[in-house]
């Protein structure tokens, strides 16, 4: 049975502030026993504490995050960190390692997203060799048309060229890419071991984006106009979950990771408790 867990690039300012260990207590006394690490350093005090967690609190790493190229923030790089990425790995009992995004200055260079790529292949084939499998994680951008390719999708070029390399669909970002993500899910069935529970929302116009208009400022209103698309808890927004968690426990998802990107002036343990409550609602509730 697949896993409801926590993208924990949301704690990463409680991991700052209280340490990984009494976040992930908070985490868990929500009700959510799994979480993925990324945008957290992999520190030897982060790491002690991650351990101590699971044994403690029976919290699971699901997947911690990794880069490869010149994109990641502080989640380390393959091409410099391999080896302590696997010591990790293996000493929290996590057989999964996600690459949050390619570096963006290959999003228009065909040749270089096909080597970036084949690159992930061979470090993905590399890692199965210590019992750790690598996967993609897709925003929105991945679905752009890429012509001198039959107008396929850049997710498509990244999986036909490293096909030792799995994928983290993100539906939030599908979604926002202009696709079903039932469909999305359904067509990669195989390869995606982790899904991100994230909702999409439509906001309301803002009071400033009334005023622009009445000024006849038409640039201010079309940007007020177009940020009303937001993040949203588990649902809250539009996406239909009743039908996507099925489809993605049915593509293979291991591991279904609640995140939201921003949380619009609410507390992250707020916003963790909306989606926890209504996933539970949902009929979710032995996924915890």
């Amino acid at each position: 049975m697949a896993q409801i867990g926590v993208q924990a690039m949301m704690l990463k300012d409680s991991f700052t502030d209280i340490g990984a260990y009494e976040t992930l207590r908070k985490t868990r006394d929500i009700g959510y026993r799994a979480v993925e690490i990324s945008q957290i350093e992999l520190t030897n005090e982060n790491v002690d504490q991650l351990d101590s967690a699971q044994s403690d609190l029976g919290i699971n790493v699901a997947s911690l995050s990794c880069a490869v190229g010149a994109a990641g923030g502080v989640n380390p790089n393959l091409e410099t960190d391999l080896e302590r990425v696997v010591e990790v790995a293996q000493r929290l009992g996590t057989r999964m390692l996600r690459i949050g995004m390619m570096p963006v200055n290959l999003m228009a260079d065909v040749p270089g997203m096909v080597e970036y790529a084949k690159t992930c292949n061979t470090y993905a084939e590399q890692l199965r060799e210590s019992g750790i499998d690598l996967y993609y994680h897709n925003h929105h951008i991945e679905f752009a048309k890429v012509k001198e390719a039959g107008n396929a999708h850049i997710l498509d070029l990244i999986a036909e060229n490293s096909p030792a390399m799995g994928l983290e669909i993100d539906v939030h970002w599908v979604a926002r890419g202009g696709l079903d993500p039932v469909r999305t899910l359904h067509k990669y069935a195989g390869r995606t071991a982790m899904v991100h529970l994230k909702d999409y929302r439509i906001g309301t116009l803002s009071e400033a984006a009334f005023a622009a208009l009445q000024e006849g400022d038409h640039a201010t209103f079309m940007q007020e106009f177009a940020g009303v698309v937001q993040f949203a808890e588990v649902g809250e927004g539009n996406l239909d979950f009743a039908s996507i968690i099925p489809a993605a426990i049915e593509s293979g998802a291991e591991y279904l990771l609640v995140e939201q990107d921003q949380l619009y002036g609410r507390t992250v343990w707020e916003a963790l408790t909306t989606s926890y409550t209504n996933l539970v609602a949902l009929g979710h509730g032995d996924k915890f």
